[in-house]
């Protein structure tokens, strides 16, 4: 068998029926549209309601606004650094290491959970409560600076600041 010897099975496929093609045959004269008003003449547009204000124009545009300037953290809870053992140092490529953060981005620590040993973390940011939890339990926070001294321009913006 080749591929010009394929066909469909026997009775799976019919002809598409060509109407408006005289009176003679089914589907003449009116060709399946029924008699005068607009759906018998042309095509009407999708979405269109006969004249009545269409439900894309009633409904009311989409409100707020996306913020350009946001800053996304991957966040990492305490009760994932009670894996580490005491004195650890702790900074984004070890959590990255571990599969505990995506691969690229700044890392936020926030304080769900316990500490119990002295641990050395290193991030991008931390929560009130995680500064003091870590502190509490004899450990030490250092913040990483941005990558960036200045704010980032916004993207699609960056035009405006000629």
């Amino acid at each position: 068998m080749k591929v010009h010897d394929l066909k469909p099975a026997p009775g799976s496929t019919t002809a598409r029926r060509r109407v408006g093609r005289g009176i003679a045959g089914k589907g003449g004269k009116t060709a399946g549209r029924g008699t005068k008003g607009q759906g018998a003449r042309n095509n009407i547009k999708p979405g269109f309601e006969g004249g009545q204000t269409p439900l894309t124009r009633r409904t009311p545009k989409a409100k707020g606004f996306k913020n350009p300037f946001r800053v996304e953290y991957a966040v990492v809870n305490l009760d994932t650094l009670t894996a580490f053992e005491t004195e650890t140092e702790i900074d984004p490529e070890l959590l990255r290491s571990r599969g505990l953060v995506a691969k690229r981005g700044l890392v936020k620590v926030l304080g769900r959970g316990e500490v119990t040993r002295a641990l050395v973390v290193r991030a991008h940011a931390f929560s009130a409560s995680a500064v003091q939890a870590i502190e509490s339990a004899g450990g030490r926070t250092e913040t990483i600076p941005l990558p960036w001294s200045i704010r980032p321009p916004a993207r699609g913006n960056a035009h405006m600041n000629r």
